[in-house]
């Protein structure tokens, strides 16, 4: 990795936005790296469930010093697709940028629907995975995995072994596990193009 890696979260109240931003750092501390991350607040209120969310990482392997929002970030995630419709969620992303959607469409399919023609374009269908393997709406963890396959800046093992350590002081073994399920199926199952 060279430089500073950002990364811009869009997702919906409920989804596990910020919780993904701050896996994502804790991921990146667990390597050695600097990290910051943080959600964004509008009306300087939490989101309530359902209501849009932006939430920001940054890894490097030097200090950072920067801490404003990511204007231009390297890789946009979306933990629900319908903000394509209803936000400009790639608003100063870069023509060689990642953006990974949560999404059962192709990345044709997303293309053609919503005109995206440039950027790196990668869907998973992290909502059904959490839905299958770990009884949950959540999409946060699956798209963990997804985001480790398309960047490599960590390594599956490495993510599996953070989780179960990370999630084993907050919830049951059983829980853990599905969680460990939805990422290893998504790492396989995400689609790019």
């Amino acid at each position: 990795m060279q430089g500073v890696m950002e990364i811009r979260w869009h997702g919906r109240g409920g989804q596990g936005t910020a919780t993904a931003a701050r896996m994502t750092a804790g991921l990146a501390s667990g390597q050695g790296k600097y990290f910051h991350a943080f959600q964004t607040f509008l009306d300087d209120a939490p989101p309530r469930y359902g209501e849009p969310v932006v939430a920001f990482t940054r890894v490097s392997d030097k200090p950072i010093r920067e801490h404003s929002e990511a204007d231009r970030p390297d890789i946009v995630a979306l933990l629900d697709a319908s903000l394509l419709a209803t936000a400009d969620v790639t608003k100063g992303v870069p023509s060689d940028a990642i953006v990974l959607v949560n999404s059962d469409l192709s990345p044709a399919e997303l293309r053609k629907r919503y005109g995206f023609k440039e950027r790196r374009l990668y869907c998973v269908a992290a909502t059904a995975i959490a839905r299958e393997t770990a009884d949950s709406e959540i999409p946060n963890t699956p798209m963990i995995g997804a985001l480790s396959r398309i960047t490599g800046l960590f390594p599956i093992e490495n993510v599996v072994e953070f989780v179960r350590e990370d999630f084993g002081k907050k919830f049951p073994l059983e829980v853990v596990e599905c969680n460990v399920n939805a990422i290893t199926r998504s790492f396989e199952e995400v689609r790019g193009e």
